[in-house]
């Protein structure tokens, strides 16, 4: 009992972060942004920090200066002593892709990730790196907590390790045919309805669960929205039974990327106090894309095309929108359907629609500056960047109450429904466009939304209290 209260009063607990992609090393969505940006917060709040992720085909040695340390293992330097180790296995990621390829997710991705979680424990012990706190990030990390609670309970150096797993998405939870069990290396037993076993299938992320000492997710409401049938995705039996260690912490915003004080993709920089420049860089981002350089709202959208991002509700409600006194411009990919009902529309309607089907950064970074209202009917959101994102750039969002939405929008900033049908969008629609004709509330509402603060440093003092929670179960 002692020695726990001695760690909590350390500000210098050792955290070992683990992901399967690392911003700027490897990414292919936010995991990647939250991975790179929390360990540079914690850094700073005096945590010793180390990171350990797949050495990916896409990791530039000489760019980042690897070193090697043994045939299994790479390190590389971030922030100011944040090691960020490299679990190297060129049969296993020496390919294309992290997760998969144009032909669908690799056959062997649980030989890859239980190699992963294997090595990053060997590697911690090889190099006399003992952390307080091992955070897991995500199914691909999810059997870290199951090794150190089974293989290696009796091994003294993983004595007292402590284990958080962070949950970004439930939706996507690693899972694999019961054949494949055996390749973990793990007694039978766990194979079972209080180990990984899901519908006759291994579950990964649902080992992680039960296997760690804390789970969080990325919002308050998303933290309670997964304990539900609807947005449990088959786990919230064994989420409710872990109830009490289950916390929620929205993610942060890297305000060095995201600012419209310095950002060099918009046409004209701006903050609270020159807010008038921002409708410079709505008219000069109307001229570009060929739009009517009136002053009718403009709602823009940066989003993966799939249907938990909302696209049914516009695909059901883009007619009504599109007849309105409001323009809109989309970017983003995705699903076929979605690209081809936004090719059509878009077609229908070219002097008030305006849509891209690519990833284009400059773009998305004109869409914040650019437009009056950010779309986001998201049907569920475990946090969301693009509300944060938007309040930076004076850009009100327009969210279904859901996930970190429901934590972050209100009427008080922006629109927000609470039934998720296309009526309820519609509605919060034309109110926005209304509220828009009244120039003082809307100007109200910007400088509102321009004070707020989601730095990635506010969120780093809430994980030190969540490590500190984890540190006295």
């Amino acid at each position: 009992m002692g020695s726990v209260f001695y760690r909590l009063g350390r500000l210098d607990l050792k955290i070992l972060v683990c992901s399967s992609e690392v911003f700027p090393y490897a990414k292919i969505g936010g995991l990647a942004d939250v991975a790179g940006a929390l360990p540079l917060a914690l850094e700073r709040q005096g945590f010793d920090v180390s990171i350990a992720l797949p050495r990916y085909k896409c990791v530039d040695e000489s760019k980042f200066k690897l070193k090697k340390i043994s045939d299994t293992v790479s390190y590389a330097a971030l922030g100011k002593g944040i090691k960020v180790y490299f679990i190297v296995n060129d049969a296993y990621f020496n390919r294309e892709g992290l997760y998969g390829d144009k032909f669908g997710d690799h056959k062997d991705n649980l030989d890859r990730f239980s190699f992963y979680c294997r090595e990053t424990l060997n590697l911690i012990k090889e190099t006399d790196f003992k952390p307080d706190i091992i955070h897991c990030n995500d199914w691909q990390t999810g059997l870290i907590p199951v090794y150190l609670k089974s293989n290696l309970k009796n091994d003294v150096f993983y004595k007292d390790i402590r284990t958080v797993l962070t949950i970004h998405n439930l939706a996507y939870q690693g899972i694999f045919a019961k054949e494949e069990f055996t390749k973990l290396s793990l007694d039978e037993s766990l194979f079972g309805a209080e180990g990984l076993e899901f519908y006759d299938k291994i579950n990964l992320l649902k080992g992680g669960i039960v296997f760690s000492d804390v789970v969080n997710t990325v919002s308050s409401t998303y933290a309670k929205e997964i304990l539900t049938e609807e947005f449990g995705c088959g786990l919230n039996g064994s989420l409710s039974a872990k109830k009490e260690n289950i916390f929620g912490i929205l993610n942060g915003l890297d305000y060095e990327i995201w600012d419209p004080e310095k950002d060099k993709f918009i046409f004209k920089n701006y903050s609270l106090k020159t807010i008038e420049d921002k409708y410079i860089n709505k008219r000069k981002f109307q001229e570009e894309l060929g739009l009517e350089t009136s002053k009718q709202p403009l709602f823009g959208m940066v989003s993966r095309l799939a249907q938990q991002k909302g696209l049914d509700l516009i695909d059901e409600g883009i007619e009504e929108i599109c007849k309105n006194s409001a323009q809109v411009v989309i970017l983003g990919t995705g699903e076929k359907r979605y690209h081809e009902m936004l090719e059509n529309i878009a077609k229908k309607y070219p002097n008030k629609i305006s849509v891209h089907l690519k990833f284009d950064e400059s773009l998305a970074h004109k869409i914040y500056a650019a437009s009056d209202v950010f779309l986001m009917p998201s049907h569920y959101e475990p946090c969301g960047l693009g509300q944060m994102i938007s309040f930076k750039y004076g850009t009100l969002p327009l969210a279904f109450k859901t996930g970190g939405l429901a934590d972050t929008v209100s009427s008080d900033n922006g629109f927000i429904f609470d039934i998720y049908n296309k009526d309820m969008f519609l509605d919060a629609f034309h109110k926005a466009v209304s509220l828009y004709e009244d120039k003082c509330k809307w100007s109200n509402l910007v400088k509102r939304a321009l004070g707020y603060n989601f730095s990635w440093d506010e969120s780093a003092r809430k994980y030190t209290d969540l490590y500190k929670k984890c540190l006295s179960r």
